[in-house]
C-alpha cells in the first residue's frame, strides 16, 4: 500500500483533479473498467450485470473512445431495374476523398464576366449590349443606360451544331448556358459558358465528360455516415429504431408523384453502431427482439425492411447492410435469466461477462476516489457550485450509511446514481441559500428532503397500511393489500 494525501487537506472539491483518461472516471469497478478496455481493443462484447447505478453505462460509453473511428460509409443506391430492391454500396474513407476530388474537377473554372467573350457574357445577361456595363445577371434593366438587357437570340450560323454538341455532352444552350468554341493552343475545343451568381463557370471538354459519366451513376443516399459517433445507445429501442425502416409513402414511389424507395429507407441503431459500440442496458426488456440482436452479430449484417404491413415501404427490402458491432449489454442480476440463451452463448463466446461491485472497501484511497466521484458530478451537472470538504464529507458517510444497510460493514456502496442526485440537491439548495460554495447545511438540508416516498409515507402515516387505508378506495384496498402481502419486493419496508 502507497501513501495516499489526506483528503481534508484540499481547500474544497474544485481542487480534486478529474482524470483524463475516461475509463479511469469509473469508481471501484476495476475488474469491469480492465476487461471492457481489452474488450475494446480486441473488439469483444461484454455483459455488465448489476444493480442500477454501479456504472454500467458509463463502462459502454468509455469503450468508444478506445476503439477506431469508422471507415466506412454505408449508402442506399437506386435499382432502376427493381426499385423495390434498392443495391447497398459501402465506400472506404479514401473513396469518398476521391468522389469529392472527383466533384471538385466537374465544377470547372470560375472566371469574371469581363473575362469572357463579350457575345457570352451578353447571352447570359452580364453585359449590357447598348452601353458595354456589367451587371447582374438577375437585373433585366441596365442600371447604367436603363435600357433592356435583350439578349441576342438570333440564330448563327453555327448555333444549331453547338446544339448538337451541347446534347452530346449532356448541356442544352439556354438563357443559363451557352455552348461555343475557343482555341486553346493549336486546337478547337468546345467549351460550355454557365451562369454562377455574379460569375461564369466555364466547363471545358473533359469536365463536361466527368460530369455526365457522374450524371451516369444511379442516385444514392446516405444512411449511415462517416462521420459518425461510434457509440450507439439502443436502450429501449423500439423495433424500429432498433432494426431500421422504410418509411410510408402514401403515393407508392410513383416516379412522378412520390418518393423513390431507396430514398425512404431509415438505418436502425443496429447499422448505426457499424464498427462501433452497441450498448443496450435492460437488454431483457427487448424480450424476443433478442433474436434479431443474435442474427446481427453473427451474420454481421442485417437486411432493412417495411415494417408496418400496412405502409407502402411494406415492399421494400435492401439486403446485406452491415451489422459489425461490439455489444454491450447490461442487466440486474434477477433479470439474467431472460437473455436468451443463443444470445448469451454468443457473447461469452466472443467476449466477457462482468459483475459488478456494489461496494469497496472504506479506505483513504476509496475517499479520494468518492472526492473524485463528487468533483465528476459537479462538472457534469455545470449548474451548482463546488464543495467544502465538510460537505464532501457528509457525503462520504452518506455512502458508508448506505453501505450499511446492506449489509457491508467498513464499505462505501458503489450505488452512485443516487448519490449523484444527493450531490444536485445539495448544490441546488446551496444556491438557493446563496453560497458560493456547497455547505455542510447545504448537504443536511438535501438529506432531509431528498429520501424516498416510501419513508416519507411511513413517517407521516406510520406504515404503508395506514396509508392505503386512508387514501386509497374500497376496491384498491384489496388490491394493494394482496400485492404488499404477497408480493416479494419488501423495499417499502
Amino acid at each position: 500500500m502507497g501513501t495516499y494525501v489526506n483528503y481534508t487537506e484540499y481547500p474544497d472539491t474544485s481542487f480534486i483533479k478529474i482524470p483524463s483518461n475516461p475509463l479511469d472516471r469509473v469508481i471501484g469497478q476495476e475488474e469491469a473498467v480492465r476487461l471492457a478496455l481489452i474488450a475494446a481493443k480486441q473488439r469483444r462484447n461484454l455483459l455488465l450485470v448489476g444493480p442500477p447505478g454501479v456504472g454500467k453505462s458509463m463502462i459502454a460509453q468509455a469503450m468508444s473512445f478506445y476503439i477506431s473511428r469508422p471507415e466506412e460509409e454505408i449508402r442506399v443506391v437506386h435499382n432502376p431495374s427493381y426499385p423495390e430492391r434498392p443495391f447497398i454500396e459501402v465506400r472506404t474513407i479514401a473513396e469518398i476523398e476521391n468522389e469529392k476530388h472527383e466533384m471538385n474537377s466537374i465544377e470547372g473554372e470560375i472566371i469574371e464576366p469581363k473575362d469572357a467573350p463579350d457575345n457570352v457574357a451578353q447571352r447570359l445577361g452580364y453585359k449590357c449590349p447598348h452601353c458595354g456595363f456589367y451587371s447582374s445577371p438577375t437585373e433585366s434593366v441596365c442600371p447604367n443606360c436603363n435600357n433592356p438587357k435583350v439578349v441576342n437570340n438570333t440564330q448563327g450560323p453555327f448555333n444549331d451544331v453547338f446544339n448538337v454538341i451541347g446534347v452530346a455532352f449532356g448541356v442544352n444552350n439556354n438563357n443559363d448556358r451557352v455552348t461555343q468554341t475557343r482555341k486553346v493552343g493549336d486546337k478547337e475545343q468546345i467549351v460550355v459558358y454557365e451562369k454562377y451568381g455574379d460569375k461564369i463557370r466555364v466547363l471545358d471538354e473533359k469536365t463536361l465528360e466527368r460530369r455526365r459519366k457522374l450524371e451516369k451513376k444511379s442516385p444514392s443516399k446516405v444512411i449511415v455516415p462517416i462521420d459518425r459517433n461510434p457509440f450507439v445507445l439502443a436502450t429501449g429501442a423500439s423495433e424500429t429504431e432498433l432494426l431500421g425502416d422504410v418509411r410510408h409513402d402514401p403515393y407508392g414511389g410513383h416516379p412522378q408523384l412520390g418518393t423513390m424507395p431507396y430514398e425512404r429507407v431509415v438505418a436502425g441503431s443496429v447499422h448505426m453502431a457499424h464498427e462501433g459500440v452497441l450498448f443496450i442496458d435492460e437488454i431483457t426488456h427487448l424480450g424476443n427482439l433478442q433474436r434479431f440482436i443474435l442474427t446481427a452479430m453473427q451474420e454481421r449484417k442485417f437486411p432493412i425492411v417495411g415494417r408496418n404491413p400496412q405502409s407502402a415501404g411494406a415492399s421494400v427490402k435492401v439486403d446485406d447492410v452491415p451489422t459489425d458491432f461490439i455489444l454491450v449489454a447490461a442487466c440486474n442480476i434477477q433479470d439474467l435469466q431472460y437473455i436468451l440463451s443463443p444470445l448469451r452463448s454468443r457473447i461469452v463466446g466472443n467476449g466477457y461477462e462482468v459483475l459488478m461491485e456494489n461496494s469497496i472497501p472504506d479506505t483513504k484511497e476509496n475517499r479520494m476516489k468518492y472526492l473524485q466521484f463528487i468533483a465528476q458530478e459537479i462538472n457534469v451537472d455545470g449548474k451548482i457550485p463546488h464543495m467544502t470538504m465538510d460537505a464532501a464529507d457528509l457525503i462520504i458517510n452518506e455512502g458508508r450509511r448506505r453501505a450499511l444497510e446492506e449489509h457491508k460493514s467498513n464499505a462505501l456502496t458503489l450505488k452512485l446514481r443516487e448519490l449523484g442526485g444527493l450531490i444536485r440537491a445539495s448544490g441546488d439548495m446551496s444556491i438557493e441559500n446563496g453560497h458560493k460554495l456547497i455547505e455542510k447545511s447545504d448537504v443536511k438540508e438535501a438529506l432531509s428532503l431528498y429520501v424516498p416516498v416510501e419513508e416519507k409515507i411511513k413517517k407521516y402515516y406510520g406504515s404503508m397500511n395506514n396509508a392505503l387505508g386512508e387514501e386509497a378506495t374500497g376496491s384498491q384496498r384489496g388490491e394493494y393489500y394482496n400485492y404488499y402481502n404477497n408480493s416479494e419486493d419488501r423495499s417499502y419496508q
